[in-house]
């Protein structure tokens, strides 16, 4: 079992598995196997015990039936009452065999639903083995779909997916239709895109990760980063260093309405360790009032954060963002764009400025650009949404939400789930600005010689700002600034490993 942190697609797997099957690898026995024994630690837990219990297995015509069957046959042998219910008119032939000799039993799903309904509903555990990586997001349809209705109306069971959520969009993690959402997915050889990607992931449940010694070509498609990872992207300070080798950042943010904005962008990039802030707007006094190591004007700078807590028709800011913008497009210097400066985005910068919209601003960047999309259609499909906006923008794209999604250069594209969500509360987005413009103005020059590392660095932002809320107040009520007074502490601790 390994902790899944890259996924690739289903066309990537299925090529690996191509090689290993004309070898004669049992790759579905060494897969039921694993489902046999992650089910069966399940049913531990649950009941305290294997023998006696009940399981109801959920049958599609693919592999992945094939798999729920086999691993149905195993938990028959040891003493658990297995039913499976076929979805199809047909079904994996010997795994369907090996259920019914090891003494489970079978019946064909057909309408009405109810008595099937009520014996899954009632089992200790259900198996979900209805769809596999073939799935395109849209759900479980006709007869299946009205089972998972009748099922969660009754009070939905434990269930393990097989694989993956029957009905999820594999590549790109859609739910259009009709899941059974899971507790646990035992996923197999390779993980898939829509166990990482919203809005599926939150249909997966905990993920474990089975090695069948699959080999994936060619880059992962989503990747995750780890704890692990933030050391070698985190700017930290050679002995030698001094406040302009690692980096000033331009902040502009805030205004005299908003003034909270400018001293949480500010203070967060303090916080992360940045060389040097320097601050143009109409709040300097509240920020230096907090922050005296901030710089108040004009100076030298090697990367920007603009746009928290400004409105577009806030004329000084907007020819501060203005300025900011060709330094940017002319100088090279990096930049975080949030809030209001997503609209005064020109029509195309490179990979080193990054958006850092949720999916209502993100929609109306797009719509600006010609694309017809509004917020519920950013949530849904998240991924396609933020590389579109990457397409026609140039930049990199961190699209904030329950799970962060990141979209940058050579096609880089990272899935972060670190923050309670408590974090869902006023100025969090303001001190992730300010913690991103602290790692881009520490890395900048590796920026330009690695397009793709602007992608990287957002994702780490978005690891270590969810972990400083959790730092901050574990399982309870957050509040920005608590967040940021938390960085420090953070950084230290995931640089120490």
């Amino acid at each position: 079992m390994r902790v899944v942190l890259q996924t690739w697609t289903s066309a990537q797997v299925r090529a690996a598995e191509q090689p290993l099957l004309a070898a004669g690898v049992p790759l579905m026995e060494r897969a039921a196997f694993a489902l046999h024994v992650h089910t069966a630690a399940a049913l531990r837990e649950l009941r305290g015990g294997v023998a006696g219990a009940r399981v109801v297995v959920l049958v599609g015509p693919g592999n992945n039936g094939g798999d729920a069957l086999y691993a149905g046959a195993l938990l028959a042998r040891r003493g658990v009452a297995v039913h499976a219910v076929l979805t199809a008119t047909r079904a994996h032939e010997a795994g369907l065999a090996a259920l019914l000799r090891a003494g489970g039993r079978a019946v064909q799903l057909a309408e009405p639903v109810d008595e099937v309904a009520a014996l899954a509903a009632g089992a200790d555990v259900v198996l979900d083995g209805v769809l596999g990586i073939g799935a395109d997001g849209s759900g479980l349809r006709g007869v299946s779909g009205a089972l998972v209705d009748a099922i969660v109306a009754r009070g939905r069971p434990y269930v393990v997916a097989v694989d993956l959520p029957s009905g999820l969009g594999v590549d790109d993690g859609r739910r259009d239709g009709v899941v059974l959402d899971a507790d646990l997915t035992v996923t197999f050889g390779a993980a898939k895109p829509c166990l990482l990607l919203p809005p599926g992931a939150r249909a997966a449940g905990r993920v474990v990760l089975v090695d069948l010694g699959l080999d994936p070509a060619g880059a992962p498609e989503v990747v995750r980063l780890d704890p692990s990872d933030v050391a070698a992207l985190w700017p930290v300070p050679a002995p030698d260093a001094h406040k302009y080798t690692r980096g000033v950042l331009g902040v502009v943010a805030g205004s005299r309405a908003y003034q909270g904005a400018a001293v949480l962008t500010t203070g967060a990039a303090v916080r992360a360790g940045v060389g040097m802030v320097r601050y143009l707007g109409d709040a300097g006094d509240a920020v230096v009032a907090a922050h005296p190591e901030v710089v108040v004007g004009h100076g030298r700078v090697q990367a920007w954060v603009f746009g928290p807590g400004v409105s577009p028709d806030d004329a000084g800011q907007r020819r501060r963002i203005e300025y900011a913008f060709e330094h940017v497009l002319e100088r090279g210097e990096a930049a975080v764009v949030d809030a209001g400066a997503l609209e005064l985005l020109p029509p195309h910068v490179g990979p080193h400025a990054v958006l850092t919209p949720h999916a209502g601003e993100l929609a109306r960047v797009l719509t600006l650009r010609g694309e017809q999309v509004d917020r519920a259609g950013v949530e849904a499909e998240p991924l396609r949404w933020a590389r579109r906006a990457h397409e026609l923008t140039g930049a990199t794209v961190l699209l904030k939400g329950p799970v962060t999604v990141v979209a940058g250069a050579h096609g880089a594209v990272y899935a972060q789930a670190d923050a309670p969500a408590w974090l869902s509360t006023a100025g969090a987005g303001d001190v992730l600005a300010g913690l991103l413009g602290a790692l881009l103005a520490g890395r900048v020059d590796d920026v330009h010689d690695d397009p793709s590392l602007a992608a990287a660095l957002a994702a780490t932002a978005a690891l270590v700002h969810g972990r400083a809320a959790h730092r901050a107040n574990p399982d309870g009520p957050i509040s920005a600034r608590a967040v940021a007074d938390a960085l420090p502490g953070t950084i230290a601790e995931v640089l120490a490993g």
